[in-house]
Parts: C-alpha cells; structure tokens; sequence
C-alpha cells in the first residue's frame, strides 16, 4: 500500500517538473524536501524522549540511576551491530561528510544515508549515548535534498541547493528556530551561495518548522519560557563570559579529537571496542546522570528556578540545599561532558556536537554567573547567563556566531537578550579561531588532507585533480644534442618549453624558446651550441600527488608559465598555468549555486 502511494506521488512530481518552469519546480522541491527533513525530525527526537522518559520513570521507582547506565551500552552495542549487519560495515559521522559531497563528489550523497542516520542516532542517543540528534537530522536532510534531485536529473547546482533545504529544515524543525536553520545552512555548509537562492532554503526551513508545530509535542523540544530583562550594567561580567566560552570551546574541541584517536587506534573488534567504551561511558553516567542523552532536558531544569533537581536521584542527593556542592557537580559535569560524548562517538556509537555544544554552553553559563553570585560580588540573571553561554560554545565550535545568535534568540521566544548574544558570540568566536584554525566540522577534513574552508578559491582548488591537467606530450630533448636539434623540434611542433632529459628520463633542466630566440637566427651558433650549455635549471617541481593548492602556489612563488611534473623520480610532464587557470574558471562556473 505504501509503495503504492509513493509511486503515485513520484509521478505527481515528474508531472509537475514537465510543467513547471525550472525555478518553480525548485520550489515546490524545496517544500517536499523541508517537509520530509521535519518528519524525520519527529521520528528522532520522539523517540528519543521516551526512551528518556523511561529511564526516568523507572529511576524515580528505583531511586538509583542504574537504568541510565545499562541502556548507552545496549544502545552502542546495537548501533555497532546495525551499521555491520545492515548497514555494510561503514558509517559516514558528522556534518563533515556533506561538506566533502558538495567538494569533491558532485553533492552526490549515498541513498543509505536517508535512513542510516535516523536508525543509528535513534538507538545511540535514544538509549543514553552523550552525543546530539542534529548532526544526524542534517545529514539526513541533505541525503533527502541530493537523492531527491538526483531522481529527478537535477544540475549539480540545484542539487548543492536542495542539500542547503534539507540541512536547513532539519535544523528549523528540531529547534522551531526557522532563521536559525537557514543561517547554519549558509554559515557553515554552503559557505558561499548567491541571495536568490535564499529563498528556497527559507521556504524550506518554514516547511520544517511548520511540520515540527504541527506534529510534534513542544514539550520535547528545547524552548525557554523563563528570562530576565537585559542590563546594560552586565555587559563586563558578558565580556568575560564570552572569553570563557571561547578556551572552553578549544578546550572541547582538542580533547574530543584526542579521545577519537584513542579510539580510532584501539586495536579491538567492533563490539569489544563498543563494550568498552560504553562501560567506561555507564560509570561516569552513574555518577553524573545528567550526562544521559542528548542533555536538553537538565539544561531546562538549569535555567529553571530549581536547578537542585539535577541531584535528584544521585549518589550526591542529599546535598541538594547545598549550593557549592551543586556548583561542584554542575562544574565536573561540564567538564567530563567532552569525554561523554566523545566515548559515544568514539566507541561506535552515532550522533554529533551539537547538542553537546548547547549542554556544554547551558553549564559554563550557569557554573560563571552563579559563582559571582555566590561569592557576593554581583547578583547576575542566571537564567539569562544560562542561555548566553549556549551561544557562546556553539560559536566557539562550529565558528558560526551568526547561528548561535539566531538560534538562542528563537528558542527563547524573542530578542531582548540580542546585545550579550553578540558580545557573546563575537568573543568567543575570536578566541577559538585565534587557536583553532578550523570548526568541528571541518576538522575531519583537515585530518585527511581534504581541506575545506570558507575561503571561496581555496575550496573550487581542491576540487580540481593535479593528474587531470598535467600535459604528458611534451617532446624531450637530450642534453648532448646541439641546437639544429632543437630547432627542429620547434619547427614542428606548438611547444615553447622542452624537458631536458638523460637517456633514463631523469630531468637535467629545461629549455624555454624565450631563452634562445636570439641565438636561433645565428646558424654558426645553433650548429656549434650544446643544449646543456644554454639551459635552465628548475626552479620548482610538481609531483602527481601535489594538491592544486600548491601547484598554484609554486606557480606564485616561481613566476613562470610551465612547470615540470616528476614521477618515480622521472621526468613525466608539464602543468601549464593557462590550462590551471582555465580549469579553475570552469570549476567556478559549475559550483556557482544560483
């Protein structure tokens, strides 16, 4: 029955792409893909709600938060037996794989990732694992944007523009937070996009958000009802607010990518690398369980008026009148909220920083203005710190202030706390680029030499294949050979630069026409003239293996117009720079999303 109703609907569209004019068929995609990216929103974050909410029902039965500790290892257990039985073996994670399609595969992103994503985030987080739901409702958007178009034989440009939809209606269903969505979109994946393709992204991310109020219970998303008039007089304690969120981003960000490592390197199978991570991940959830699941649910519980309730059913509920014990424990929490979540990523599990980013940010602003407030030095609104801080991490790590500004902004219902988030997030966002070259999502990139940055030229270069320009062609000459030679081969050939080779093909140096186009008229001299005595040596050497980054760098440094390309050791080519240069313009002309 189901199949049915879907091919009918697939002819429902191709009949409509043979009527519409392109732009408008762009649109109506734009709203299918937005309202299918918000429905597996729905499913994601539903279930992980009850199964949070389970775990919870039984811990105030039991009043021990054991449960908390089975359910992440039956949840990376299971996730790590999906992705080998059903999934093939692999699993792409992290939003970091969507920048690569759109680089180096033509946005083409493979169909399992439509449901692959959904499945595994659902059992790893679901069921306890410390990571976040976004990355994978990206990454499931942008496969429904790139298979959609790809079903209907769209152009690599209005694929790259249905993965920004579908990227940027996950992001506005998940939070309610439609500007929010469009700006991640732009800001951090689709770094450089024309204004008129706005607007299918926003029609996109309305399609999501408006699917998201209608189906899904706003209890289970993340909205604050509870915050406090701006003062101009706090803007110091912002400042420093700022500056904190930016080292703890860095600080975030360097030891997820060390616990990763570890991992990565653990020379164990599969499931005797997920038993043990999420044991170690079992035994700090016992002690903090606050670091169970996604988290959303103890940052409302901080910015609330009773933010003791985190201790509720803890080895520490007793000190729950305490303050500084509570301080303590929001702070340690914090801090081991890295290793949480990288042991579940790292382990097998599925899911992303996100969330983690937000839970991280919830806390530091908290842990900052209640300890001012302790100490008697101030009297801050910590609610409104609390959420400040949320910003403040997500700038820092996904180096997206504009996001994080939006985005805070929605969830709390307004914009009276504009001013902070922009001190906020501009400061930390310093901070973290000063010391982190690159976001969280770009990083897995730079790890295997796969770059990708928000720098336009630097991005089309790395798309470009050194091997797919280099002129193989070119005649040689032997350095022993006198001029007449030479003469000759220039006489029937288009060439102005000759590779001067030994008889092994080693390169001695070169010769350019420019050189000796004073000593070609002058026959005593062409007839008594050696090759080796008027050539040149090389000045820079290209090998296959050089990123077009650098070709075009030795180009820079060298100033000239060819230069030799080497393999095994031997003389194997020329790369011309006209030719670069003519496959950079094609490039741009084809990424150019309009």
């Amino acid at each position: 029955m189901f199949k049915k109703y879907f091919y009918k609907l697939e002819n429902i569209i191709a009949w409509s792409q043979s009527i519409l004019t392109p732009k408008q068929f762009i649109f109506l995609s734009s709203i299918l893909v937005g309202i299918t990216s918000g429905f597996a929103v729905i499913i994601l974050k539903t279930f992980a709600h009850k199964v949070f909410s389970f775990a919870t029902y039984i811990n105030g039965i039991l009043k021990l938060s054991f449960i908390n500790s089975i359910l992440p290892i039956i949840g990376i257990l299971l996730t790590v037996f999906v992705v080998k039985r059903v999934l093939g073996g692999t699993i792409e994670k992290g939003t970091s794989q969507i920048l690569y399609a759109v680089a180096k595969k033509a946005s083409i992103i493979p169909r399992k990732q439509m449901y692959a994503q959904i499945i595994t985030s659902s059992l790893t987080v679901g069921l306890g694992g410390s990571a976040g739901l976004e990355s994978p409702i990206v990454i499931t958007g942008a496969a429904f944007g790139s298979n959609y178009a790809q079903r209907y034989k769209l152009s690599y440009k209005d694929r790259t523009l249905l993965i920004g939809c579908g990227v940027a209606a996950g992001i506005a269903a998940a939070f309610n937070a439609p500007i929010a969505g469009v700006l991640f979109a732009i800001e951090v994946l689709l770094v450089d996009v024309s204004i008129s393709a706005f607007t299918p992204i926003m029609i996109a991310a309305a399609a999501g958000t408006l699917v998201s109020l209608i189906a899904l219970d706003e209890s289970i998303l993340l909205s604050f009802k509870r915050k406090e008039i701006f003062d101009y007089h706090f803007i110091p304690y912002y400042i420093l607010l700022g500056t904190l969120t930016g080292f703890i981003s860095i600080y975030y960000a360097r030891n997820f990518q060390r616990i990763e490592h570890i991992f990565t390197h653990l020379r164990f199978s599969p499931y005797k690398k997920a038993l043990i991570g999420a044991s170690i991940l079992a035994v700090i959830i016992f002690i903090f369980p606050a670091l169970f699941g996604e988290g959303y649910e103890s940052i409302k519980i901080l910015s609330e008026k009773n933010p003791s309730q985190l201790l509720d059913n803890t080895l520490f509920s007793s000190y729950q009148n305490n303050d500084w014990v509570l301080l303590v424990f929001i702070g340690f929490t914090m801090m081991l909220k890295v290793f949480a979540s990288g042991i579940t990523l790292g382990s097998g599990g599925n899911g992303g920083n996100f969330a983690p980013s937000l839970f991280l940010g919830s806390y530091a602003g908290y842990l900052f203005s209640k300890f001012l407030n302790l100490t008697g030095l101030t009297h801050l609104p910590i609610s409104n710190f609390t959420m400040v801080g949320m910003a403040g991490i997500l700038s820092g790590l996904f180096h997206a202030p504009l996001t994080a500004i939006f985005l805070i902004a929605e969830i709390t219902g307004g914009y009276d706390l504009m001013i902070p988030l922009m001190i906020v997030t501009s400061i930390s966002f310093a901070i973290s680029k000063r010391f982190e070259k690159h976001s969280m999502d770009v990083k897995p990139l730079v790890r295997k030499g796969n770059v990708f940055t928000t720098n336009k030229d630097t991005n089309i270069l790395s798309t470009l294949d050194t091997n797919s320009i280099i002129q193989t062609d070119f005649l040689t000459i032997s350095p022993d050979e006198n001029l007449e030679k030479l003469v000759d081969l220039i006489s029937h050939s288009n060439q102005v630069i000759f590779a001067v080779v030994d008889k092994e093909m080693h390169l001695i140096g070169i010769v350019h026409f420019n050189n000796i186009r004073e000593i070609i008229f002058n026959n005593f001299r062409v007839k008594h003239t050696l090759v080796k005595e008027i050539m040149t040596p090389t000045i820079d050497i290209i090998y296959p293996a050089d990123s077009m980054e650098t070709v075009m760098n030795k180009f820079e440094k060298s100033r000239v117009t060819f230069l030799p390309v080497l393999k095994n050791g031997k003389y194997y080519g020329f790369i011309s720079k006209a030719t670069t240069l003519e496959a950079y313009r094609a490039k741009l002309k084809f990424m150019t999303i309009e």
